[in-house]
């Protein structure tokens, strides 16, 4: 059961097949969501927008972008956060999988200024986009360093409050956690990217490696359970 975390992994997780539809995706989906919320890390990321957000005049409408937004749990947890405090939020899921996205916009059919498309962030399209904050939630994880760096450089010189990455810290004793959360899990989907997303993840290292060549002012901060804060800020 343990591991070597040295070095990140750069195999594919099955998830990772955009083509990929049906209800083992959508129990997938669903479960990582209630884990995500279970650990905090809905909250990690709604602290982040708080953080951004402490100076901006409630009277602007400020656009948000989650790319790998998933089943869109995050950004209805925004619309909810919005309303109560007084934003005025225009909401926008990413993502390149169109059954992900499918099930994300039936989910959201109550949150009128939440919108969804399917689209790789990795293509000349995703920088047409204009937003003020982006979210990426156990999203980058996804990419090698690489492209990570490109994804994240464009992302930053476009936003124009901040970029907050919420993502997964690279831990044998995460992966053994994780292992005994799911143990009786019957989606085996779930729990083979899900150890697999940790064996993915970062060290503090990668990050400041990475914010290092973006040339972002930034804070990094490590958050239970096993998680990564990482906000980058434009003002």
């Amino acid at each position: 059961m343990w591991i070597d975390t040295t070095y990140r992994s750069t195999e594919t997780e099955i998830m990772d097949d955009l083509d990929m539809s049906g209800d083992i995706l959508l129990d997938s989906l669903d479960k990582i969501a209630m884990i995500n919320q279970w650990l905090g890390g809905n909250k990690l990321s709604l602290k982040g927008v708080k953080e951004l957000l402490k100076d901006v005049d409630k009277n602007k409408e400020i656009s948000i972008v989650d790319l790998g937004c998933g089943n869109g749990d995050m950004l209805r947890v925004l619309a909810q956060y919005g309303k109560k405090a007084g934003y005025k939020f225009k909401l926008l899921g990413i993502d390149a999988n169109q059954a992900t996205i499918d099930y994300a916009i039936e989910l959201s059919a109550d949150y009128i200024n939440i919108e969804y498309i399917k689209l790789d962030v990795l293509t000349a399209e995703y920088l047409d986009i204009n937003y003020d904050i982006v979210l990426c939630t156990l999203f980058l994880h996804h990419f090698v360093d690489e492209t990570i760096v490109r994804l994240l450089k464009a992302t930053y010189d476009r936003a124009t409050i901040g970029v907050i990455v919420n993502d997964l810290h690279r831990h044998a004793l995460a992966y053994f956690l994780f292992s005994l959360i799911t143990f009786f899990d019957k989606n085996m989907m779930m729990k083979e990217d899900g150890k697999l997303s940790i064996q993915k993840g970062f060290k503090k290292a990668d990050l400041v490696a990475y914010s290092r060549k973006i040339k972002c002012k930034n804070t990094i901060r490590w958050k239970w359970a096993f998680r990564y804060q990482w906000i980058m800020y434009k003002q």
